[in-house]
């Protein structure tokens, strides 16, 4: 496939910024990169122009480490917090991918993040926080305070209020039978006592008619 050199005239990742001579696909130069003003043709005169694409690169790139520092700032205090379902075991289902976390900065915070800035070296895949780091600029990182929470916790655990009952209600019976057996060893109770007077009393009249 023939190539051709070209000027680029904006930032094309993976292929170069302004004012870089780099060659490329003339199919790709054609139908893609001059269309889009991406760049322009290696001549003589567009060469003149390189000076100036070099000063918009120098101020493009100056704005975006002054923006990239700002929001470094704002997002080294913040703590996103990512909701994830998860079993009875408490366990994850799935992960929480970069993705994941640029969309909820996106809806808690209004901050438009691109995901590669997201550097995670594997998806998440526990509840607790992680410090995750963002790589905003080549010379600009950050970490990330996320809170992973599971959006339906496991149910507390709840007394078995009956069985304590019904060892409470054992301990009472308990007690109720021991009483009579303490009264027993220390003698009558004060009820058969006062009966036996009465008849003890009927007795006696009954003995002294007998002797006569």
């Amino acid at each position: 496939m023939p190539k051709t050199e070209v000027i680029l005239t904006s930032n094309i990742v993976g292929l170069g910024a302004e004012s870089d001579q780099v060659k490329v696909a003339a199919g790709y130069a054609r139908n893609y990169l001059f269309p889009q003003h991406l760049a322009i043709p290696l001549t003589g005169a567009n060469k003149r122009r390189i000076e100036v694409l070099r000063q918009r690169r120098a101020e493009r790139e100056a704005h975006e480490f002054n923006t990239m520092s700002e929001l470094s700032k704002s997002l080294s205090k913040l703590t996103c917090l990512v909701k994830v379902k998860t079993g009875d075991d408490g366990k994850m289902f799935g992960s929480v991918t970069s993705g994941t976390i640029a969309d909820e900065l996106s809806h808690q915070f209004a901050i438009t993040l691109d995901k590669k800035k997201i550097h995670l070296e594997h998806p998440i895949r526990t509840v607790g926080e992680h410090d995750v780091e963002l790589r905003l600029h080549a010379e600009v990182k950050t970490t990330l305070k996320v809170k992973v929470e599971s959006s339906n916790p496991p149910p507390a655990p709840v007394e078995d209020t009956r069985g304590r009952e019904g060892r409470e209600g054992r301990a009472e019976a308990k007690d109720v039978t021991r009483e009579p057996r303490r009264t027993e060893k220390r003698g009558r109770p004060a009820e058969v006592r006062a009966e036996a007077k009465p008849a003890e009393a009927k007795a006696a009249p009954a003995k002294a008619a007998a002797k006569k």
